[in-house]
């Protein structure tokens, strides 16, 4: 599909757009997915990002994800930029409020400024959702199915966001 999209135009970027799970080929990366569901979902960061006419790879940042072996992998292994398509730090994910909310953040965007500053392949990074206090009625929320190993969003608001 990457070589067609290409075919029609050559001067825009392509990705998948992939929360940036490892999958069944690469299981010494396992460990740092959600879940050992996330393998078995039928994408892999690795396998899928390295094709040929992808020009770079994405990533899903949250509090108990480790994307910066993403990046080392994109300097590594790729040799692509790797952007964070998503970042997130709920109150729902983060109990502790909005001060260990700001330290995530804070972490993930230096750790992608300094690799990006020093032309690694920390490309940027995207916010999922910016909503500020007493706004809880706009969120989004994340549901794993563990059961049918799947996951959806629970959307009280489908107009708003993505």
């Amino acid at each position: 599909m990457a070589a067609y999209i290409k075919s029609l135009d050559q001067r825009h970027l392509v990705t998948i757009g992939v929360e940036g799970f490892y999958g069944l080929q690469t299981q010494e990366k396992n460990a740092v997915n959600p879940g050992d569901w996330a393998s078995s979902l039928g994408t892999d960061f690795l396998n899928n990002s390295a094709i040929h006419n992808i020009d770079f790879a994405s990533v899903h940042a949250y509090p108990d994800s480790c994307g910066w072996i993403h990046i080392r992998d994109g300097d590594d292994i790729l040799k692509k930029p790797v952007l964070f398509t998503e970042v997130v730090s709920s109150s729902q994910q983060n109990q502790q409020g909005s001060y260990q909310r700001d330290i995530f953040l804070k972490m993930v965007y230096d750790k992608i400024y300094e690799s990006s500053k020093k032309r690694q392949a920390g490309a940027g990074a995207l916010i999922w959702q910016l909503l500020v206090d007493d706004m809880q009625g706009l969120r989004r929320t994340f549901v794993k199915e563990e059961t049918n190993r799947k996951y959806r969003h629970n959307d009280p608001c489908p107009s708003i966001g993505s």
